[in-house]
């Protein structure tokens, strides 16, 4: 009777084990590095024993996803990615705002600034990354600002995301609307395209980076600490920030509405907002600075304080028609452009 009452009593532990193995699991979208990501998951599950699967993909492709899905959400979390794509979301009911443990934690601008829209995550500011080395083998100088961009001489050298897909070309896109009025910046954007090479729009917002990191282009428009990462990486290129002024980014981490594990998914943003796991983020490079007040900013992240930053209207611009438009202009207008 004893041995039998032993048995039941070990299975009933190891099955209420599993449930809870099984609660803990969650599959989100990583709008961010994948190894940053993989990182986090694999931090997750040592700390809760649960999983943490992802999918990488970039900010307007997240927004795609989450829309198509809408009746039946199979993400529980979307980690990463710039802010409007977390604005949209939550306009449109595919994300739902959860004020996490740590909102205290959090830097007080940030919060203001997102108005209770999203979680930030981590923030950061857009520039470019310039490989001095190409541009001393062609005799060229180094752009210092947006127009530079612009300038015929650097035909075939300039590289930047595809707004259709990166969240970080649709903060360039706009912050240019915001310093020189959208019709102006427009005309810039056509101008750049000029100088942009065939393979030259790229994917992800840190892919321009990546295409100048390696001397496929001289400049590549991207967030500042994405082309802080190729230099650590051990890259000639250096971070610029354009003079008269450029955007930010507040990243996110937001809750799917109705996703298949909501409890997995509180506790998983629960997780990634502690300052021990917002500390990964510098051991794979990246060097955006993280939302935790009281986490260390990493040596290599760029210095926000010493840099032009305009006033970005994250509410405006985060608005999802808005979005759709300013996007569905530059793809009729600016991309099929042929190159002269």
């Amino acid at each position: 009777m004893q041995r039998s009452t032993r048995r039941m009593l070990t299975l009933t532990l190891l099955a209420t084990a599993a449930t809870a193995g099984a609660q803990g699991n969650l599959t989100f979208v990583c709008g961010a590095q994948a190894d940053w990501c993989q990182v986090v998951a694999n931090a997750y599950k040592k700390e809760t024993g649960g999983e943490a699967k992802f999918l990488r993909l970039s900010a307007g492709e997240s927004l795609a996803r989450l829309r198509a899905e809408k009746a039946n959400p199979s993400f529980d979390v979307l980690f990463g990615g710039t802010g409007d794509v977390h604005e949209a979301g939550t306009r449109e009911n595919l994300l739902t705002f959860y004020k996490p443990k740590a909102w205290n934690e959090l830097y007080p601008e940030l919060r203001k600034q997102v108005k209770d829209a999203y979680i930030p995550l981590y923030t950061g500011a857009l520039g470019l990354a310039v490989n001095d080395t190409v541009l001393k083998k062609r005799n060229l100088p180094a752009p210092t600002d947006w127009p530079d961009l612009g300038d015929p001489k650097y035909k075939g050298l300039i590289a930047m995301p595809n707004p259709n897909t990166s969240g970080t070309a649709y903060t360039m896109i706009t912050t240019l609307i915001q310093i020189y009025g959208e019709d102006k910046a427009f005309d810039l954007l056509k101008k750049i395209h000029n100088n942009v090479p065939r393979n030259g729009y790229t994917r992800p917002g840190s892919g321009a980076a990546f295409l100048s990191a390696r001397g496929e282009v001289a400049v590549g428009v991207t967030f500042l600490h994405d082309a802080v990462a190729q230099n650590v990486r051990g890259f000639p290129v250096r971070a610029v920030a354009p003079r008269a002024g450029t955007g930010t980014e507040i990243g996110g981490v937001s809750l799917v509405t109705d996703g298949p594990n909501a409890a997995a998914g509180k506790q998983f943003i629960d997780f990634v907002l502690k300052v021990e796991t917002q500390k990964l983020a510098a051991t794979v490079e990246s060097f955006q600075i993280q939302s935790n007040a009281k986490t260390p900013v990493a040596a290599a992240s760029p210095n926000l304080d010493k840099i032009k930053l305009i006033d970005y209207d994250f509410g405006k611009w985060g608005d999802g028609a808005t979005r759709a438009r300013i996007i569905s202009r530059w793809t009729k207008e600016v991309f099929p452009l042929p190159r002269r």
